[in-house]
């Protein structure tokens, strides 16, 4: 028995050590421990020997069946490693390679547009500030001249969230918060989204605007322009000229519709301009006494003017896009333009 166990033991790791799949190495196992095994054999003849022989070998049989067991586990593991080994190396990849070129991503059109405007109103003064997007009813409207009977409420379509808070739909009521807060003399300009319930070719629910704003003790209309003369030749070129014409808002007194001569044709009227040689470019005049004085400034000793521009408007006056809704579509072909 002693001699048949050694032969065993040694042909199993000779064959074992031949072993490179799991193929062959099922195929020993059962050769050794399967029903019909080697090893299986010699448990079946121990009924033979005698009691006190049979516990003898019994015990090393038994040994020797959970050595093979071990050692074809180890031979398992030791497959598993070379297949996960060969794998790597198919798919090995050399992370100092250089592979190009990464394409960068680009500044969206209203954003360079945002950009280029604050930076145009900075160089002269303007201090840039924010406020809430979320606005109450008295912010958005009542404190900016807008009572609740007025009938400029009619064009304005809110989102209310409940009955007096509501998406503001202009950047003005950050000009009564910053007012409430500062004594003139100052200069803020207002960027921000607003929220309307329109959407068409040049329109859409949510847009941006910028807003401005200057106060102090003599300023007048011509202040105002000078402004926007510098604002207009500096953002559209230094050719372009400006029209006033006299309008209504509810905030401003008096109020007028700024107009730039057309890029296209140089003002003597074409497609884009419907002919006119002009094109709308912003809403401005003169901060009504009753925002002034809802804003706790004294408009005896104070006065200022206001102005208001779509950036989305701007940005497609500069860029010659005719549909705003390009925008907000996230086609990277129509970024990549600008």
């Amino acid at each position: 028995m002693e001699k048949e166990l050694i032969k065993i033991k040694n042909d199993f790791r000779k064959e074992l050590d031949s072993v490179d799949n799991f193929d062959d190495l099922q195929a020993l196992q059962i050769k050794y421990l399967g029903r019909k095994g080697k090893l299986t054999l010699l448990f079946k003849n121990l009924p033979r020997f005698a009691e006190k022989e049979r516990k003898k070998w019994g015990v090393v049989l038994n040994n020797l069946k959970t050595e093979i067991e071990l050692e074809i586990q180890e031979k398992e593991k030791e497959i598993k490693e070379k297949i996960v080994f060969k794998n790597f190396e198919k798919e090995w990849l050399d992370v100092t390679y250089f592979g190009g070129e990464i394409e960068r991503g680009h500044l969206h059109p209203l954003t360079l547009t945002f950009n280029e405007i604050i930076d145009i109103f900075k160089k002269i003064g303007f201090e840039v500030v924010e406020g809430p997007e979320i606005e109450s009813d008295f912010y958005n409207f009542e404190a900016l001249n807008i009572p609740k009977e007025h009938p400029a409420r009619d064009t304005q379509d809110s989102f209310y969230i409940i009955s007096d808070i509501l998406l503001r739909t202009h950047t003005s009521p950050v000009q009564v918060r910053f007012m409430e807060k500062h004594q003139p003399p100052f200069s803020v300009i207002v960027p921000g989204r607003v929220y309307r319930r329109d959407f068409d070719a040049t329109h859409t629910p949510m847009f941006h605007q910028l807003e401005g704003l200057m106060v102090g003790q003599t300023i007048n209309f011509s202040h105002l322009k000078a402004v926007l003369e510098y604002f207009a030749k500096e953002f559209f070129g230094q050719e372009r000229k400006l029209r006033f014409r006299p309008h209504h808002f509810p905030f401003t007194e008096p109020s007028a519709e700024v107009d730039v001569s057309c890029g296209i044709c140089g003002g003597r009227g074409c497609r884009a301009c419907k002919y006119s040689g002009w094109l709308e470019i912003l809403g401005a005049g003169m901060v009504h006494p009753n925002v002034l004085k809802v804003s706790g400034i004294d408009s005896s000793k104070y006065q200022g003017f206001a102005f208001g521009m779509g950036i989305e408007r701007i940005a497609m006056l500069k860029y010659n896009i005719d549909d705003l809704r390009l925008f907000f579509e996230n086609d990277l072909r129509f970024c990549e333009e600008f």
